[in-house]
């Protein structure tokens, strides 16, 4: 089993992977989206 201080690190990182990630995937939704707008035309 991991340690509590491997744990707390653990859930750290996670946290700010999620927090990264709830910002990056709707930003690079919206590139894409204006990439294939300008394809498009």
């Amino acid at each position: 089993m991991a340690s509590a201080n491997d744990m707390k690190a653990a859930n750290k990182t996670y946290d700010s992977f999620i927090a990264n990630l709830k910002w990056s995937v709707p930003l690079i939704a919206v590139i894409t989206a204006i990439v294939v707008i300008l394809i498009a035309d």
